[in-house]
């Protein structure tokens, strides 16, 4: 492989895949299901996550010179890893949509309602392929710097929030009952499910093969404390009700922080460290899905899949963001049902197979 990147730059994209969306749009479709239990379902989340990240971890690791579709090509046929591609490519067109959703929301809705959202969309789109004709390289040093945001905001939303924190909002545990809180961690699962099924997409470009596992976990670890900060900070601040009844609870939480007479309007300082993050997600899902295209085109190279891949996307999530209740009606009960099952399957699937077809697996790796 030509490209090469470290272990430290796949968890930053890991963290810049689950965090946008997670702490956006997720936590007020799970406050609207779950009440004050969204932390314990975001909880409950994270461990579904690892599982789903070192499993694909695993499955890459058994032949790391090919991606999770590549190996899927060569153990079941052609045509499996054609359809299994396909998939795939709808897999992150799905993504694309709902971090477009999350992206145009934050701007259109709280600083620039009478905006164009033709000219969100396409400059998003514009700075993605941007991005992506400089290389995966580039994009994954830029996500260090995207981390770095992510930390720095989360900081000071500590330090803005806690004189009004109310900890006995987070009490009883399991108030929605468990079962309940379980199903609703699905919609946290799906974001998981992206920076699973991303790195299965990008483990061959990792140096040190050694240490995927360890990444991995790693990345999950330090993803639900980035995470887990905002569901416990909407509870004590803002309560399970008043936090139910935002589209984009962070954004009202953001605004109910305040540093003593230097800084009161955070949302501004969330613009401004949060679009970092979230112009990675898009970018990694349009980079994910034209690797998946150049597989089932057999086209020699991803770059000639970045400008269709990407257009497709834009006019896609352009057509969502449209329209608030199509928006939401399509995150809140398609997107999870229609995403874990390629996110979880494909790995098992592949995981099971392995065991089944030891011989060819050794062939593969050869």
């Amino acid at each position: 492989m030509n490209i090469q990147i470290t272990n430290g730059m796949l968890m930053a994209l890991i963290l810049n895949m689950v965090y946008s969306k997670a702490i956006g749009l997720t936590q007020g479709i799970m406050a609207r299901q779950a009440g004050g239990d969204i932390w314990m379902a975001t909880l409950l989340s994270a461990v579904q996550g690892l599982i789903m990240v070192l499993l694909t971890i695993w499955v890459v690791k058994r032949a790391p010179e090919l991606n999770i579709l590549e190996q899927c090509g060569k153990l079941l046929g052609s045509w499996v890893g054609k359809a299994a591609g396909i998939r795939v490519v709808c897999f992150f067109g799905g993504a694309f949509c709902s971090i477009t959703i999350t992206f145009v929301f934050h701007l259109r809705d709280y600083f620039l309602p009478e905006f164009p959202t033709f000219l969100f969309i396409s400059g998003a789109v514009a700075v993605c392929l941007y991005g992506l004709y400089h290389g995966l390289e580039v994009i994954a040093r830029l996500a260090l710097i995207g981390v770095l945001f992510i930390i720095t905001f989360n900081i000071l939303m500590i330090m803005g929030s806690m004189q009004r924190f109310e900890l006995d909002e987070l009490m009883p545990v399991f108030q929605s009952g468990f079962v309940n809180t379980l199903w609703v961690s699905r919609h946290n699962d799906a974001d998981w499910g992206v920076a699973a099924l991303m790195a299965g997409m990008i483990l061959p470009y990792v140096k040190d093969q050694k240490q995927w596992m360890n990444t991995g976990t790693a990345s999950v670890i330090y993803g639900v404390i980035l995470v887990v900060l905002w569901p416990i900070l909407e509870l004590g601040i803002l309560s399970a009700e008043m936090t139910a009844q935002y589209i984009l609870s962070c954004m009202q939480m953001a605004r109910s922080a305040e540093m003593g007479q230097f800084i009161h309007r955070y949302e501004m300082l969330m613009i401004a460290l949060f679009v970092v993050p979230i112009l990675i997600q898009l970018m990694m899902c349009i980079f994910c899905a034209a690797t998946a295209a150049k597989h089932v085109f057999a086209l020699k190279g991803h770059r000639s899949a970045l400008i269709p891949v990407s257009l497709i996307f834009g006019s896609l999530g352009y057509w969502l963001v449209l329209d608030h209740v199509r928006a939401m009606t399509a995150i809140t009960y398609y997107w999870p049902p229609l995403a874990l099952p390629i996110a979880v399957g494909l790995p098992a699937v592949l995981f099971i197979m392995g065991f089944f077809m030891k011989k060819k697996l050794s062939q593969v790796r050869k």
